[in-house]
C-alpha cells in the first residue's frame, strides 16, 4: 500500500527523527511531508481547564492548522497536534494517526473509531526516563540536596544540614509507597530495589510481577501506602477516578515527615491542600516534577517553599525518548503499509 504521511513534530519530537525513522523501515516509497510546531519553547494548550478543547488534553495547534498540514495524507505522525472530532471530519483520506506518546490525549479517539481511522500509540516511550528521573528527585528532597544548592547560590553556607535534627535519612532505611504500576511505575520499583528500601505498591488494576513479590514488594491499598511510606511517589493517570484523588484527606493521613513525588500529571494532585501540608510540616517535602496549571502562574506561594524541589515538567525528556518514540512510531506505518496489524491500537 503506498500512502502519503504527514508529520507534524516539534522542537523535542523533531520531524526530522521521524522521517528518518519511517525510512529505514518504509524506504523511500512514500511521500512524506513534515511540519513543525514550537513546543517546547511555547507552552502546550492543556485542556483540563479550557472550554474550548473539544474534550482533548495536553496539545498544540488549532484544527483549521492541522487540517492545512494534513491536507490529502492517509497517514499523520505526530507528538501532540489536536486531532478533533471536527479535524477529523474534515480529512476525507486520513486513514491513521500514530501518536508518539503514552496516552493519547490530544487525539478524540472515540471519533476516529466512528470514521474507522486506525490510532496507535507508543506506550513506554520514556519510562526509563521518568524513572530514572523520580528516584533524582526523590534523593533531591531526602538528601536535602536542593535545600543546600538553593542556599549556596544566595551565598549561604548551610552546615546546619548536617546537624542531626536536620540531616535526611538513607532510602535503605525508608519505605517508599508507588502509586501506580504501569511501565514508569514498575521500573521505579525496580530501580528501587537497588537502594534496599521497603516497597509498597498501590494500583487496583494491575498486579505486581512475579519477581516483585519474590524481592519483597507488597502490593497495598492506598490507606496503606499513606499511612505507612516515609515517601509517596504518583505515577498514576488522568481519568475520572483519578483526578484530584491526593488531596487534603490524603496529605493528612500520610505519615507525619512523608515526603511527596508528582511527576505524573498535575491534575492528580490538589495543589492547594499540599501547599498547606507542606506550610504545616505534616510533610517535610515535596518534589514536583508536573502542576495543576502549567505553566506555573508566578505567584504560587508553592514557588516560594523552601522544602520543595521544582522542575518544569522535563522528567520524560530524555534523547533515548526520541529515538526510541520515532523507531515504535515507524514501525507502526510500516505495518499498516504492509497491511499488518498494530502493535499498540487504541
Amino acid at each position: 500500500m503506498k500512502a502519503d504521511i504527514a508529520i507534524i513534530g516539534d522542537r523535542f519530537m523533531l520531524p526530522s527523527e521521524f522521517e528518518a525513522a519511517i525510512r529505514r523501515k518504509c524506504g523511500n516509497a512514500p511521500t512524506i511531508r513534515s511540519h513543525q510546531t514550537p513546543w517546547p519553547d511555547v507552552a502546550m494548550q492543556h485542556g483540563y481547564a479550557e472550554a474550548d478543547a473539544d474534550g482533548l488534553k495536553e496539545y498544540q495547534g488549532h484544527a483549521d492548522e492541522v487540517v492545512a498540514q494534513v491536507g490529502d495524507a492517509a497517514i499523520v505522525v505526530t507528538q501532540l497536534a489536536p486531532f478533533s472530532a471536527g479535524a477529523m471530519n474534515r480529512l476525507p483520506n486520513l486513514r491513521m494517526i500514530a501518536v508518539s506518546r503514552g496516552g493519547p490525549v490530544n487525539i478524540d479517539t472515540a471519533a476516529a473509531r466512528r470514521r474507522n481511522i486506525l490510532v496507535v500509540n507508543t506506550p513506554g516511550r520514556n519510562a526509563s526516563a521518568v524513572a530514572e528521573f523520580t528516584l533524582g528527585a526523590i534523593l533531591a528532597e531526602t538528601r536535602l540536596i536542593t535545600r543546600g544548592h538553593e542556599a549556596l547560590r544566595r551565598g549561604e553556607w548551610r552546615g546546619d544540614l548536617y546537624r542531626a535534627d536536620a540531616t535526611g535519612e538513607e532510602l535503605r532505611e525508608m519505605t517508599v509507597g508507588v502509586v501506580g504500576y504501569g511501565h514508569i511505575g514498575a521500573k521505579v520499583v525496580r530501580i528501587l530495589k537497588a537502594f534496599g528500601c521497603r516497597t509498597l505498591v498501590c494500583d487496583p488494576y494491575v498486579p505486581i510481577s512475579r519477581d516483585d513479590i519474590e524481592d519483597g514488594v507488597e502490593q497495598v491499598a492506598l490507606r496503606r501506602i499513606l499511612a505507612e511510606s516515609d515517601v509517596v511517589t504518583l505515577h498514576a493517570r488522568v481519568t475520572a477516578e483519578t483526578r484530584g484523588f491526593i488531596g487534603a484527606e490524603q496529605f493528612a493521613a500520610m505519615k507525619k515527615g512523608c515526603y511527596f513525588v508528582n511527576t505524573a500529571r498535575g491534575p492528580l494532585v490538589d495543589y492547594t491542600a499540599l501547599t498547606q501540608a507542606l506550610k504545616s510540616g505534616r510533610l517535610r517535602g515535596a518534589a514536583l516534577d508536573t502542576f495543576g496549571v502549567e505553566p506555573v502562574p508566578a505567584d504560587w506561594e508553592l514557588l516560594r517553599l523552601d522544602n520543595v524541589t521544582l522542575t518544569p515538567h522535563i522528567a520524560g525528556a530524555s534523547a533515548r525518548t526520541i529515538k526510541f518514540a520515532a523507531a515504535a512510531v515507524a514501525e507502526e506505518v510500516r505495518r499498516f503499509l504492509a497491511g499488518e496489524p498494530p502493535l499498540n491500537p487504541c
